[in-house]
């Protein structure tokens, strides 16, 4: 089972090392990870999404909320958060294939941020449904280079 993990720290140096070292040294491969500072720029939130049993994931988030600098732990329930990801994806373009690839940017509410004689580079953002389901049309037309940042959440 997914589970999409917020961890509210303080903004100090080696603290992402001891969290992600906390999933780690329990058997969790982290399947997505982002960190950046929040509105207090003495606090970061780290966003990881990790794949466990409930009870498991149970214990890490206890082990968690004992680490040095950790101020909050939000395990998010299905619905209970709004996620999103941003992608960046070069599409091999040229003249011919150029507007059916615009015209699925169009469709996904992608934008295209870079155009070149033989690509086109395509920032898309959404959930990961919306996300997939634009890599999987734009992938028929050659993707040369894909960037994620990934998942983000933020309770509803």
């Amino acid at each position: 089972m997914r589970h999409t993990i917020s961890v509210l720290v303080e903004n100090k140096f080696g603290v992402l090392a001891r969290v992600s070292g906390m999933f780690s040294g329990r058997g969790f491969n982290i399947d997505s990870l982002n960190v950046a500072p929040t509105h207090d720029a003495s606090l970061s939130r780290i966003t990881a999404v990790i794949k466990g049993d409930d009870a498991s994931l149970d214990m890490v988030t206890k082990q968690l909320r004992k680490l040095v600098n950790v101020v909050e732990v939000v395990d998010f329930k299905e619905g209970q958060a709004v996620v999103r990801e941003l992608v960046l994806v070069k599409v091999k373009a040229d003249a011919r294939t150029r507007s059916e690839i615009m015209q699925i940017c169009d469709i996904f509410r992608a934008k295209v941020v870079n155009v070149a004689h033989d690509a086109l580079v395509v920032e898309v953002t959404g959930d990961e449904g919306k996300t997939a389901a634009f890599l999987r049309l734009v992938e028929a037309f050659g993707i040369l280079e894909l960037a994620r940042t990934g998942q983000l959440a933020m309770r509803r």
